[in-house]
């Protein structure tokens, strides 16, 4: 129920930040209403925001959401895939493979994927996944790959394909570990997909079919994010014009009615793997 509570409040916090921008005090009282708060001291429990991901900035002593005011061009979109031994962290349930790219105007700029150690794997997942226990006797424990994955995730916009069970997973797992929660805002490209794709169905192995997205190892995360990137990047070709901000992209794709934009999307080339220029 903690949970669920501190999820409403954010949720109204955000929406407050999507009107205008908030004076720092304000901001602060604002906090001070959250009865499920971590510190008692406010300006701490303002800096805990901001490293579980929330996007905001302090402008002329004002509280600003930056996905108010960043163009989609310029958002930094941090495409993310697991794979998991199980449904539920609270049942012991774990990550055994976290793979993510980062995706800002047209280009898939950085990556990470790891393998992750688990004790069990059930035989349906390793049929699902074909990842075998054998395979993750050498891998990262996971606390490790989450605290890797933190920072390379930072406050950029956190998308998946289906993201209810990622995002929840990921938050739920960094709370286990000591590791805060997720406040990234977020983004589906399942309903993004519905509002700006024609297909009969919208899982993740049917768009790669339509869309002609040649990437292997279907149920694998890096592939699976890889993959999700090009959907994103075929939606983001649709939307109407009045979509500008990322908060605009987030409403879009919450609330804009579906519809059908003629996509010939079988005469265009098969879509090979990007690779990241190095840092």
């Amino acid at each position: 129920m903690k949970s669920n509570i501190n999820r409403n409040f954010m949720s109204r916090l955000v929406e407050k930040l999507k009107i205008e921008p908030m004076e720092y005090e304000q901001f602060l009282e604002e906090l001070s209403k959250n009865k499920n708060r971590i510190f008692n001291d406010l300006e701490l429990e303002f800096e805990l925001l901001i490293s579980n991901g929330f996007p905001i900035d302090i402008e002329d002593n004002k509280i600003v959401l930056k996905t108010t005011r960043n163009l989609i061009s310029e958002e930094i979109f941090c495409i993310v895939d697991i794979e998991t031994n199980g449904g539920h962290v609270n049942k012991g349930h774990q990550i055994i493979e976290l793979g993510a790219v980062k995706y800002k105007n047209g280009e898939i700029i950085d990556k990470y994927e790891s393998l992750v150690y688990a004790k069990d794997i059930p035989k349906y997942i390793q049929e699902v996944t074909n990842i075998t226990p054998s395979m993750l006797e050498n891998a990262p424990v996971i606390s490790t790959v989450l605290e890797e994955f933190k920072l390379f995730l930072e406050d950029d916009v956190f998308v998946a394909h289906d993201i209810k069970f990622d995002y929840n997973f990921i938050s739920n797992s960094f709370e286990k570990y000591d590791l805060g929660r997720l406040e990234n805002r977020k983004l589906c490209t399942i309903d993004l997909a519905r509002r700006t794709i024609k297909a009969q169905r919208y899982g993740l192995s049917f768009l790669k079919e339509l869309l002609n997205i040649n990437i292997d190892n279907h149920h694998r995360a890096y592939s699976d994010a890889l993959s999700t990137s090009y959907i994103l990047e075929e939606s983001l070709k649709h939307l109407s014009s009045d979509v500008k901000t990322t908060e605009d992209l987030i409403h879009f794709s919450k609330h804009a009615q579906p519809v059908m934009p003629k996509l010939d999307v079988n005469s265009g080339k098969k879509k090979e793997e990007k690779v990241p220029e190095e840092k």
